[in-house]
Order: structure tokens, then sequence, then C-alpha cells
């Protein structure tokens, strides 16, 4: 009778513990390539977006980062394990990490934050029906290139020279350099462009600037760039030379000004793909969506000394 009634306890025992496991919500892994840098504000949009949604960080969900620091072979790399570990979806915080992440991986997931039109570039194959396992927010980055150079010519009337800096074997990047090449002959600027290939590279190109060779340094969408804009901001501010960037991060820290949508509001807006999907919604069913909420910044400290 004893054995009977302590096998009874021990099955008791068991089932309640299965239940109490099978009560237990799952806890969904995201993973998040991004090139670093200024974006890490994509992924801060991200976490405050998800909270808004009720989803809890450690309990509804965990967020696996990967830092790539704007290597594309990086990315792709990350983006393998990122799928071989089994994550619910990937998130990218820019566009030339989401072409490697699509390159890299065949069937997970992925929600992009994108400055360039990702129809053009393959992405998706409408913004209505993306049609396959990629969509996300679209703003554009790259369209704004043109403006950008505008506006520094109207904070800078005597800008005759502007210098940038960007890898060319990124697509997006040789867009925007594209773009804003065309825009300053149209305005009689002459467009000093060197092209980098590493950290290295462009850390060497930027201190060997003399004062007087340009009137000014324009930053392309390009992560190599943009993750170290922090290196051109300290030389621009030696040498006295204006500077537009792609985001207001920079201006923050010291450069003259920006021109662009808030990275924090993308990544915000982005959490309501990645809820979606994690609730059983087929990325081709979830149309691109568009953010033009677009904004000027200009570091006033900043102007003063460049002037």
């Amino acid at each position: 009778m004893g054995k009977k009634i302590i096998r009874v306890l021990l099955i008791g025992l068991a089932l309640a513990s299965h239940l109490a496991k099978a009560q237990q919500p799952k806890v969904y892994r995201i993973s998040v390539a991004t090139a670093g840098g200024a974006w890490y504000e994509v992924i801060d949009g991200l976490r405050v977006g998800l909270k808004q949604l009720g989803l809890v960080e450690g309990k509804q969900f965990t967020l696996a980062i990967r830092d790539t620091k704007g290597d594309t072979k990086a990315a792709e790399e990350a983006a393998k394990n990122l799928e071989q570990d089994r994550a619910n979806l990937i998130y990218t915080t820019q566009t030339s990490v989401t072409l490697a992440t699509k390159r890299a991986t065949a069937g997970i997931p992925i929600v992009f934050r994108a400055g360039a039109d990702p129809v053009d570039l393959g992405l998706v194959e409408s913004f209505a029906r993306p049609g396959g396992r990629l969509t996300g927010v679209f703003y554009r980055d790259t369209d704004l290139t043109a403006k950008r150079l505008e506006i520094l010519k109207e904070i800078v009337p005597k800008l005759h020279r502007v210098v940038t800096f960007y890898n060319p074997r990124n697509p997006v990047a040789g867009e925007s350099a594209k773009l804003v090449r065309e825009t300053a002959g149209q305005m009689g600027i002459r467009l000093v462009e060197r092209h980098v290939a590493s950290v290295e590279e462009l850390r060497a190109g930027v201190q060997s600037l003399k004062a007087g060779e340009v009137d000014g340094v324009f930053e392309v969408a390009d992560a190599l760039t943009v993750i170290q804009h922090q290196v051109i901001i300290d030389a621009a501010r030696v040498k006295r030379f204006p500077t537009m960037f792609i985001d207001d991060s920079s201006v923050i820290k010291g450069g003259l000004a920006s021109y662009s949508v808030s990275l924090h509001e993308v990544g915000r807006l982005s959490a309501k793909y990645v809820q979606r999907i994690l609730s059983g919604v087929n990325p081709r069913d979830l149309p691109v969506e568009g953010d033009d909420k677009i904004e000027l910044t200009i570091n006033l400290k900043t102007a003063k000394k460049s002037a």
C-alpha cells in the first residue's frame, strides 16, 4: 500500500512539473545583425517598440546582437551562424547587412530597416507584396543625398569642394556617391571621392586632409564610414571643416549637420513586423512600410567653431 502511494505521488509530481513547463510562455529568440556604431539607436528603438507591444525582454524574447563593424564578410558569417543557431528571425539594421544576410541564409525570416529602395535591391518583389521571407521598414536615406548637399551649401555659401569617403564595393554607398556626384556637378561643386576598404584606410585618408584642400566633408550611406564617424568628426573639428552626416547622433557628438529620419523611430516601427512574424504571420504577407518623417539637425556649437 505504501509503495502504491509513493508511486502515485511521484506520478503526480511528474505531471505537475510537465504542466508547469507547458504553461510557461515561449521565449522567442530574435537575432540582430548590425554594422554597429550609430545603428545601436535602431536596436534601442526596436526594444522600445517591442515593449510597447507587450513583449518583455528576458521573458517573451531575447536579443542576440552580432556587431559586424561594417565588414560585409563578417555580416555573412554572422548570418549563417544565427540561422544555424535556430533563431526565430533576424533583424537587420542597415541595407548592406540585409543584403549580406539574405545571401548567407536560406529559410529564416528577415525584418529589415532599409535606406535604399528594397525593390530595386531585390530584397522584396514589391512594397505591397514582398513575396518572400523579407519585409520591414523603408526610409529614403539614399534619396536624401542631393538634399543634404543643398543644405550644406546653404549653411556654407563658399562651399566649392567637398570630400566624401566610402567603400566602392558597397552598392548602397556607390549609389549615394553617384547621386551626390550628379548634384555637385549641377551646383558647380567639385566632389573629391576617396575610396576606402578598411578602417585603417579611412583613418589615414581623413588624417591626410589638409586645411584648404576642401571646404567640407560629406558623408554618404556607407556602413564602414558611418561606424567611424567620430574619426571624421574629430579631424574636421581640428581642421575646421564643416560636415554633413546621415544621422543625428553624429551631430550630437560634434558634427555640424544631418538630414534624415530618426534611427530610433525606424527601429520602433520595425517592432510590429517582428511581433507579427513571431505570432505566425508570413513575411510575404506584410507590406513594406515607409517612414517619411525627416529631420534637420544642426549643432550650433560646432557651427560657431566652423565659421
